[in-house]
């Protein structure tokens, strides 16, 4: 299959480059929908990535390269195990601290299987055997940013933000984002991206090392392309015994931050906070 359109994401080999395009609006969000795309990609990348040396990710959504989650596919199933948990409640006689439990359980037990997903599929571009590229602009957010911080290299054009909103819902991040970031930056940085949920314009990006190159607006991908074909020049195995070398996954900490994720879930505080955000209509809900 030398190219591939999905409802979320599709790709194609163009020269040595694997280009894979983030499409569907408002801005990428990434719920099941996207994770099947993500996940065939996965499998493309695995099976040998179509030949190409070199991937590029990029998005031709006017909002930016990828809000994060989708936080409304969250809230809805959230809200349906509330009624599941009230079948419970009625066979326990309203005995609340077992239906608290049934309730967390059911959560807990299919937001996991949902976030192993996404990590395995993220893990998959992080080791992918070929240098792999982030073109963004605009919004990088949450899951987003993630999924940015899964590539060997981020260029951003000047209207990036990086940003970990999570915060906000009384969550963390729950796709890899800390462990990557870490990875790639001073811990103070990770700190203040997540403490405080304010966002980080590609200026300052490029400053503290999270930004590999800086382009103007709307120029990302051509730079990203640019770079695509000065490093497919090089041989392919040298690159790639390099890049396992200088990108160490960190499995033990990606799998720490998916507990600590999966049980902040499930405290009101995190379904008051979704049912909030899902009640407005603004169409970027998701800025600070």
């Amino acid at each position: 299959m030398s190219m591939y359109h999905g409802e979320a994401l599709g790709w194609a080999r163009i020269g040595d480059a694997l280009e894979v395009t983030l499409h569907r609006d408002p801005c990428n969000e990434i719920g099941t929908v996207a994770l099947e795309d993500l996940e065939r990609l996965a499998d493309c990348l695995s099976s040998g990535a179509l030949g190409a040396q070199v991937m590029i990710m990029h998005s031709v959504c006017d909002a930016g390269f990828c809000a994060g989650a989708d936080l409304r596919e969250l809230w809805e199933g959230l809200d349906a195990r509330q009624d599941r948990v009230k079948v419970v409640e009625e066979h326990a006689g309203r005995a609340a601290p077992l239906v608290e439990r049934v309730g967390g359980h059911l959560v807990k037990r299919e937001l996991r299987q949902f976030v192993d997903r996404v990590h395995a599929a993220f893990n998959a571009i992080d080791s992918a055997p070929l240098l792999t590229i982030a073109a963004t602009h605009g919004v990088v957010f949450g899951g987003g940013f993630e999924l940015a911080l899964t590539c060997d290299l981020i260029v951003a054009d000047r209207s990036t933000r990086f940003c970990f909103p999570e915060l906000r819902l009384g969550l963390i991040p729950g796709f890899g984002g800390i462990p990557r970031l870490r990875r790639d930056v001073g811990n103070a940085v990770v700190r203040d991206l997540l403490c405080t949920g304010r966002s980080l314009g590609a200026k300052r990006a490029h400053q503290v090392g999270l930004v590999s190159q800086l382009a103007a607006r709307g120029e990302a991908l051509t730079l990203a392309r640019s770079l695509a074909e000065q490093a497919s020049r090089f041989d392919g195995h040298t690159l790639r015994e390099g890049k396992a070398f200088a990108k160490p996954i960190p499995y033990a900490e990606l799998e720490r931050e998916k507990d600590l994720f999966c049980d902040l879930v499930t405290r009101p505080t995190v379904f008051e906070a979704l049912s909030d955000f899902v009640s407005r209509d603004d169409p970027y809900t998701y800025l600070p």
